[in-house]
């Protein structure tokens, strides 16, 4: 058998934790978890939850562009669809969740002025 060297031993030190290193070294990987959460998932929450809203609060007459780039106005809501009229005499059925966003009237408003 092998009798440790005094190298070897130096570097067990007391018993080769460190000291308080376990606690220092979870101290690093908190901060960069809560940089995350504030600049990734905190504002796509928020988002999601806008989007979530607005779709809810879709009504019949109301403009909306889908995430395929169609623009029209909602003429018939159903519980999964909605059927938007994007030209004269052209309607077209789309899955509510395609929905990307609402298009104001108080901006159509304020650019015909």
């Amino acid at each position: 058998m092998l009798a440790p060297t005094l190298a070897y031993a130096g570097a067990l030190g007391d018993g080769g934790f460190g000291g308080a290193g376990g606690y220092q070294a979870l101290i690093p990987l908190l901060l960069m978890f809560a940089v995350f959460y504030f600049i990734l998932i905190r504002p796509q929450q928020k988002k999601q939850k806008s989007q979530r809203e607005m779709l809810q609060n879709l009504k019949t007459g109301d403009q909306v562009i889908t995430s395929g780039g169609l623009y029209g106005t909602i003429v018939d809501i159903d519980e999964q669809k909605i059927t938007l009229r994007i030209a004269d005499n052209v309607k077209v059925e789309v899955g509510r969740s395609f929905v990307a966003s609402r298009v104001g009237w108080e901006g159509e408003k304020k650019k015909k002025d």
